[in-house]
């Protein structure tokens, strides 16, 4: 059966309505070779997509002989459907709800460090081959090789879902977001306002490479993220709080949700007791979790390899030196347990796994996808991943953190005089070439003689990824992963991440607060 995507979304989604939803959500195993296709796996077998959109083998091997047809080493298909529904809450009833249905395959061939690059919405095989056709055109000369026969390679499951998506209905998921809303409004009386917005998604992929290779992974994903506004003496203060994970509806305990709605609360009433900390250069405590964002922003985009391999990185001519004190060791992780940034097999099919960027402060390797790790002679870190079909692949982080180091956590806030603790972020941007970065600093307090005392508010922090990483004098025992909601966004292209953190120190950084 081929479908074209107009005859697809048309039966799946015939009974929707669509209203938009504002997309204000939006932020930003060790490390060994790819899936090999022919070791101790299966020939080619029914697949998802051969059975819902006849993508069986024939087909597929008909489009990258087309693909290869004016030579190119390499070739790749990446078929996806996914299925996405959300809600927002206002102040108790809806006023915004969405499902929607994407279908397609993007096509890449390889020529060196080179690729030519198509997609299609139809999953019909002319649709197919015009794509085909037009990746080839990187290549000039005699046809590629003829691709190997297709073997299904296994891949383990490190986001297992006892209840998938498609099987909880509206009536299952309003009870979540109005108990959020509720226990808000309950747990300060200056609560004004309050928004509460759900996500779902299942994504189903195939990737299937000249080489042999035939992959298919189900990835599904959840978000749920509150605000608030609370008023005292007219003046009015906001914030936010949110928890995002790969899971089904076991994901949503009551737990969660009451911590959901106390975070969000906490975060915004704390406001109207903040001061703004004197600028200058002042030591910055980090706390654990989401103040991970550092290390993606300041230095884990500098060690994806396509920068480096283009020289655009300051980290590009330090492999093997010393970045750090001995205490820090920096690693990017695609196989935690259902965290957002995880992934079974990347968008190349590589196995997910773990890759030590910084082990023991000396910067060890960078991140890779196929065509880098080619040029640098290494196996790819599974770090091959792209926004969907319409996108051909890059190096990308996962999960990003720092491993826990020998220090008690207080210990290190009584070490500081006069500083900063920072345990959320929000808003970071970084330039890779220098390394310079800047973030808002959206939850934090004062240390004043070696004490958390008022809250802080309207901070910015700048500093440079390496120069920070060379500051880093303390590392707390108590790592934690985030669970919230990040976004990566990379040359117009947006992936899942996560990152975390143990307490640390940076000896000075500099902060942009008041005068003095």
């Amino acid at each position: 059966m081929s479908l074209s995507r107009r005859e697809f979304i048309t039966r799946c989604a015939a009974s929707t309505a669509l209203v938009a939803v504002p997309g204000f959500l939006t932020s930003c195993v060790r490390a060994g070779a790819p899936l090999a296709p022919h070791a101790g796996v299966a020939s080619f077998g029914s697949t998802y997509f051969a059975r819902s959109f006849g993508i069986e083998e024939s087909v597929l091997r008909t489009v990258m002989q087309r693909a290869l047809s004016r030579g190119g080493e390499f070739c790749d298909l990446y078929f996806e459907h996914s299925v996405s529904n959300s809600i927002r809450l206002e102040d108790g009833s809806v006023n915004a709800a969405r499902s929607s249905v994407d279908l397609g395959v993007g096509i890449r061939v390889v020529q060196g460090t080179r690729f030519g690059y198509a997609f299609t919405e139809e999953l019909t095989l002319s649709s197919m081959l015009k794509a085909a056709e037009t990746a080839s055109a990187i290549a000039t000369g005699a046809p590629g090789a003829e691709p190997l026969a297709l073997a299904s390679g296994r891949i383990p499951d490190f986001y297992p879902v006892q209840t998938l998506w498609e099987s909880v209905g509206m009536d299952q998921k309003m009870p979540w977001l109005q108990a959020v809303n509720t226990r808000i409004y309950q747990l300060d009386p200056r609560i004004i306002k309050a928004n509460v917005y759900f996500s779902d998604s299942s994504k189903r992929i195939l990737i299937a490479t000249s080489e042999g290779l035939v992959v298919e992974d189900y990835q599904p994903m959840t978000t749920l993220y509150a605000n608030a506004v609370a008023e005292q003496k007219g003046r009015r203060e906001r914030n936010s709080y949110n928890l995002a994970n790969r899971n089904g509806a076991d994901f949503y305990t009551p737990e969660r949700l009451e911590t959901l709605a106390k975070e969000t609360v906490r975060r915004t009433v704390q406001l109207f007791d903040a001061v703004r900390p004197p600028s200058g250069e002042l030591p910055l405590v980090l706390g654990p979790g989401p103040s991970g964002i550092l290390l993606h922003e300041a230095i884990g985009h500098g060690i994806e390899a396509d920068f480096n391999r283009k020289k655009m990185s300051i980290f590009s001519d330090k492999l093997g030196q010393k970045v750090a004190i001995p205490e820090v060791t920096i690693v990017d992780s695609g196989i935690h347990p259902n965290q957002r940034g995880s992934i079974n097999v990347d968008d190349e099919g590589a196995l997910g796994q773990e890759t030590t960027l910084v082990e023991a402060g000396v910067l060890r390797t960078y991140l890779h996808d196929r065509i880098s790790a080619k040029h640098y002679n290494v196996a790819p870190t599974g770090s091959g991943r792209r926004e969907s079909f319409r996108h051909p692949p890059m190096p990308r982080m996962r999960n990003t953190y720092m491993q826990p180091g020998p220090h008690d956590p207080e210990a290190i806030i009584r070490t500081v005089k006069k500083g900063i603790y920072a345990d959320a972020f929000r808003n970071g941007q970084v330039t890779i070439g220098e390394g310079s970065f800047s973030f808002y600093i959206a939850s934090g307090s004062l240390i004043e003689d070696g004490k958390l005392t008022a809250p802080i508010k309207d901070v910015n922090i700048i500093g440079n990824g390496p120069e920070v990483l060379g500051r880093i004098t303390m590392v707390g025992n108590d790592l934690q992963i985030d669970v919230g909601g990040w976004t990566c966004g990379k040359r117009g292209q947006s992936v899942p991440v996560s990152q975390g953190m143990p307490t640390t120190l940076v000896s000075s950084i500099t902060v942009g607060g008041t005068q003095g």
